[in-house]
């Protein structure tokens, strides 16, 4: 099972530090076509979520891997939990529909690796 959270881990890890870095670094207009869901906001929040995407990014596989503050790890799982709860309302209220599963499935992912890294598989 650990070797499963590793990769779990390691997926969201790349899924959320590039869209991080996207958010954080594009002007919103850049990212409209391909995300349209950030006329919703502003300039600013919208480059806060990708830095919080790419803090968590960093949080999920740095402190596991050097073995200081482990405890970073669930939390930062847990954080994208929260994010992706956002996600997938912000995507229901503007009909994204296509969204809502992927949305899901990162979701999921970033509960177990929490479970995992709170609970029985913890460092």
């Amino acid at each position: 099972m650990n070797t499963v959270l590793w990769v779990l881990q390691i997926l969201l890890a790349v899924a959320f530090g590039l869209a991080g870095l996207m958010k954080s670094t594009q002007p919103a207009a850049k990212l409209a076509p391909k995300m349209p869901y950030v006329e919703d906001f502003s300039a600013g929040t919208t480059r806060a979520i990708g830095v919080l995407e790419l803090l968590a990014a960093l949080g999920l596989i740095l402190p596991a891997a050097t073995g200081i503050a482990v405890i970073l790890t669930p939390l930062a799982a847990a954080g994208l939990v929260i994010v992706m709860i956002g996600a997938v309302v912000v995507h229901a209220r503007r009909a994204e529909w296509g969204n809502v599963p992927v949305n899901l499935v990162l979701l999921a992912a970033a509960a177990v690796v929490a479970w995992g890294r709170f609970g029985p598989y913890s460092f």
